[in-house]
């Protein structure tokens, strides 16, 4: 395992790196036609789910002070609601956006210090119990993956798939 310059991301990068692991098994199987379903009209689709993943990552680029743009972000910002009369983008250009901005953010939270990281930045959630600073917004941003894999894995059943696979890829390294 790589190790951080900064020992408060010592839970983050295992966080980080399993759910690289875990988007690629998530979406296993799920055709573009697939991804675009949604149960009883009531859910989120697939494609919204893993287009809002792929924003976190690159939010969590921007907090790291890097100078990337989601080419998607007017349909994903700020967890944007879905809005059944956008035409979304497809899984498969989700997937070349993950695999470009992950390894990119990987790199830079091993590199980030303590000093990048307790920065003030304010989300504008005023929550007493919570610190508005750079970490705290990358642990915002695992939760919120941890959320939308919860829901990628939830719409696997409901579309007729097995469960997500566990199955480490060796040659993720990011």
């Amino acid at each position: 395992m790589d190790t951080p310059k900064s020992q408060k991301l010592e839970i983050i990068i295992p966080a980080y790196r399993m759910h690289s692991q875990s988007f690629f098994n998530a979406l296993d199987g799920i055709t573009e036609e697939m991804a675009l379903e949604r149960n009883n009209g009531q859910t989120n689709h697939v494609v919204w789910m893993a287009g809002n993943f792929v924003n976190c990552r690159y939010w969590m680029a921007n907090l790291l002070g890097m100078d990337e743009k989601d080419p998607n972000d007017e349909f994903f910002t700020e967890a944007k609601a879905l809005d059944e009369k956008l035409d979304y983008p497809t899984l498969e250009m989700l997937f070349q956006n993950f695999k470009d901005i992950s390894p990119k953010v990987y790199k830079k939270l091993l590199e980030a210090t303590d000093e990048q990281l307790l920065k003030a930045f304010s989300f504008g959630m005023n929550v007493p119990f919570v610190e508005e600073n750079v970490l705290n917004i990358i642990g915002m941003c695992i939760g919120r993956e941890d959320y939308l894999l919860g829901q990628i894995g939830l719409m696997r059943k409901l579309l007729g798939l097995k469960g997500m696979s566990y199955e480490i890829n060796n040659k993720i390294d990011y």
